[in-house]
């Protein structure tokens, strides 16, 4: 606590913004005595020293002490030394209790100037409501994940650079803790910085993830140095990630000293994440009885989606606050919070709308977003994502009717658009694909045009949103699902065709869930939708079982073969037909061209078809 009378007179020169002259004149110090003090040849006198704590709102008692605490020093006395210090002791004693707020934040991966303001702007407001820290998560900086970015010596560079002006522009009473790279002899870190009183400290994440969408191996090293420091006589340890997985890191910092443990997260959402750590963080605490605040990120980014739902534990394992999922906040942990339990189908739903959301404005280049409209169930969830996400005046709803499209795909569509308030046309293709096939019949002369005339009717639709997208500036959303995506029932280059796939990881089954669930807030989706059988309607009287299985035996077989990894023997073990999981399994492992060609989507499984799936797309593998 105790300071030195320089270090006074320099809070003052920084939060007035005086010069000393033009402190002598406005607080009528002897400008000799200004020289003085800021060379340390003298102590403040008593009544500057009430002076000095009025202008930088210390407590006058603290000022006072410390300042006859460094006189005593100076003089060599050491029984008043010991007195003064004795003073201090008890004024610590009296602190006010430890004030912690966390900063759940959706930084936008790149952009350090937003970034560096948000973590300046939000650090003086809680510094006015009286907090001592403030927390924000792991890489709050530049965002998770940066990627090659990182491999950018320019982009070191910024980083420097803004947390510099970071430093110099927090209050210098509050502490701060954040999430940034660090460049030390040529080696790159993860790393928390703590900046307090304009001082820096930093602590090197320790363990590494290296698996699914993780590889933080390819970037940083890491570090086996634990780190605590103090904040209103309370001992905290620091971690990012990563490192709260293992017992090790927990285990160095509480050896230490840490009274209270603090982990910074970009911790990406997948279903039944967030009990894993719940689950991680108990064991840390009962294995070294101890608080544990823990500190995610929120956002979309590409195809991850951080859902922060960031907590504080007790030292006997009991969650005592629980900020929100899926939104970004600053909170008080003076002040109780909790969450009510939600539906598996409402989180998936958020997690959907947030990255829809953040894919389309985050990037900056698009006015909102346009979508094939069929009446079936995917484009109807998709636009009622799209609505959600970015308000009906942003969305755009195209139907591409043909021959085979029925009047109840017609009504419907028409209806979902009207309900949900969204610019509506309809674009007929029929001349276009007889265009086509009159073009095409003297080099299909005598063949059985199957599949192609159905392609062609999804090309064409297509190619007429891509062009939409080009005039107006709006994105296209692709609707297809991962049921879909995983056996190569979509048209490449036609209903696949766009730049963001909100359905990628959401099976057939479980859109219907979400269909259902969007109804229970407000009915956007005509019934008819969720109840007729599906069907692409690019032949007559088709249907989807007419080529596939139907979709809940069509998902449990995908499941195990995709998310468990089962081999096809495991999976007839249970009583599926072998000649239909020997089909399914090619069809899987044969579309993998298909998918590295696909719009990227929100990962919200365990294996999603997006940057962690690292199967060969030549390969004569037989599951």
């Amino acid at each position: 606590m105790a300071k030195k009378t320089k270090d006074y007179l320099a809070k003052v020169r920084k939060k007035t913004g005086f010069s000393d002259y033009r402190i002598s004149q406005e607080y009528e110090i002897n400008q000799s005595n200004l020289s003085k003090y800021s060379s340390g040849k003298a102590t403040l006198s008593e009544m500057h020293a009430w002076l000095f704590a009025d202008i930088l709102n210390l407590s006058p008692a603290e000022v006072v002490a410390s300042t006859k605490l460094e006189q005593a020093k100076m003089s060599g006395n050491k029984s008043k030394a010991k007195f003064w210090q004795e003073q201090l002791e008890k004024l610590s004693n009296t602190t006010q209790p430890l004030k912690i707020s966390i900063a759940q934040i959706n930084p936008v991966v790149g952009d350090l100037d937003g970034n560096a303001q948000k973590i300046i702007d939000l650090s003086t407001e809680v510094f006015e409501s009286g907090a001592h820290l403030l927390v924000f998560p792991e890489l709050a900086l530049i965002g998770y994940p940066p990627e090659d970015l990182l491999l950018r010596k320019g982009f070191l560079a910024q980083v420097t650079d803004k947390i510099e002006l970071i430093r110099t522009q927090l209050p210098e009473e509050l502490s701060v803790l954040f999430g940034a790279p660090t460049l030390a002899d040529g080696q790159l870190y993860n790393s928390a910085y703590l900046i307090e009183n304009g001082e820096v400290r930093i602590y090197h994440k320790q363990y590494l993830p290296n698996y699914g969408v993780f590889d933080e191996k390819r970037y940083f090293n890491a570090d086996n140095e634990s780190f605590v420091f103090e904040c209103q006589q309370r001992r905290i340890g620091v971690v990012i990630c990563e490192d709260a997985w293992e017992s090790e890191p927990i285990k160095m910092a509480v050896n230490h000293g840490a009274q209270t443990l603090i982990s910074l997260n970009a911790s990406p959402f997948q279903v039944g994440k967030h009990q894993q750590r719940v689950d991680a963080i108990r064991q840390r605490v009962l294995e070294n009885n101890i608080d544990f605040i823990y500190v995610n990120a929120v956002g979309g980014q590409d195809e991850l989606v951080f859902d922060g739902g960031s907590f504080m534990m007790n030292s006997i394992g009991e969650v005592t606050h629980q900020l929100p999922f899926f939104t970004a906040l600053t909170h008080d942990l003076t002040r109780p919070i909790v969450q009510n339990e939600v539906s598996i189908e409402q989180t998936i739903y958020d997690a959907l709308v947030l990255s829809t959301k953040d894919y389309v404005q985050k990037n900056g280049v698009f006015n909102g977003a346009v979508i094939g409209l069929s009446g079936g169930i995917d484009s109807a969830l998709t636009l009622a994502i799209a609505v959600d996400a970015l308000g009906s005046m942003q969305v755009q709803a195209v139907m591409m009717p043909y021959e085979y499209t029925s009047n109840m795909s017609l009504e419907d569509a028409r209806a979902q658009a009207s309900s949900m308030n969204v610019d509506y046309s309809e674009v007929k293709i029929h001349t276009m694909v007889e265009s086509f096939n009159a073009q095409l019949s003297p080099l299909f002369t005598g063949l059985d045009l199957g599949t192609t005339k159905e392609n062609l009717q999804a090309r064409i639709r297509g190619t007429l949103l891509m062009a939409i997208s080009n005039k107006s500036g709006k994105i296209v959303l692709t609707t297809g699902n991962k049921s879909e995506m995983a056996v190569g029932y979509a048209t490449l280059y036609g209903d696949m065709s766009g730049g963001f796939a909100p359905l990628k990881d959401i099976a057939k089954t479980l859109v219907y869930r979400l269909a259902n669930y969007r109804n229970s807030l407000s009915h956007v989706i005509p019934g008819r939708v969720i109840e007729r059988e599906p069907s692409a309607e690019l032949a007559p009287n088709q249907v989807d079982k007419d080529s596939l299985p139907p979709y809940d035996e069509l998902d449990s077989i995908l499941e195990l073969f995709i998310e468990k990894k089962q081999s096809v023997a495991d999976i007839v073990s249970q009583g599926f037909n072998e000649h239909t999981v020997k089909r399914i399994s090619s069809m899987v492992l044969n579309n993998e061209y298909k998918r590295r060609q696909s719009a990227p989507g929100p990962k919200i499984s365990k294996h999603a078809f997006g940057k962690e799936r690292r199967y060969p797309m030549t390969s004569k593998f037989k599951p």
